[in-house]
């Protein structure tokens, strides 16, 4: 009875500690299948969001759709900005995401699916073959963020 028991406990620690792991590991829970197109990228809207040519899109709607990296948060720019700290940092991370557009020979859009707020989508940007999202992560310029609360980019 006694060696039961423990075997339960064990595999209660073990169920435990693989949740927690799953938890605090969101970058490999969250991996998801985009579709990759040819769109030509329009503007930078901020670090985080580019627009690109929408033609498919039927009249009289704008040609234009938004398209926010998916998995990732940068800081805000100016009057969104919760301090000036956060504002330079955006404008910051804006202007490195202008700097790998420029500098790409080729840029794709990769969908995954719309964004809760309607009117852009989610997804990625593959500049040279290489994800404008592990770019921001990688540079600094942004946290893993996948729609729970957002962390303070003023503390």
């Amino acid at each position: 009875m006694k060696i039961s028991r423990n075997i339960g406990r064990g595999l209660i620690v073990i169920t435990i500690l693989v949740l927690g792991f799953l938890v605090a590991q969101p970058g490999f829970a969250k991996e998801v299948k985009m579709e990759v197109y040819d769109f030509e990228i329009t503007r930078v809207i901020d670090g985080d969001t580019v627009a690109f040519r929408a033609d498919f899109l039927p009249a009289p709607l704008k040609q234009e759709l938004s398209i926010r990296v998916y998995g990732v948060d940068t800081p805000e720019k100016s009057w969104r900005a919760e301090c000036e700290s956060e504002a330079a940092w955006g404008e910051r991370a804006s202007q490195f995401t202008k700097d790998q557009l420029n500098g790409a020979t080729k840029l794709q859009v990769a969908i995954y699916k719309w964004d809760k707020f309607g009117g852009r989508v989610l997804g990625d940007i593959i500049i040279d073959g290489r994800s404008l999202r592990y770019m921001l992560i990688d540079n600094g310029f942004a946290r893993e963020y996948y729609g729970d609360k957002k962390e303070s980019w003023c503390e």
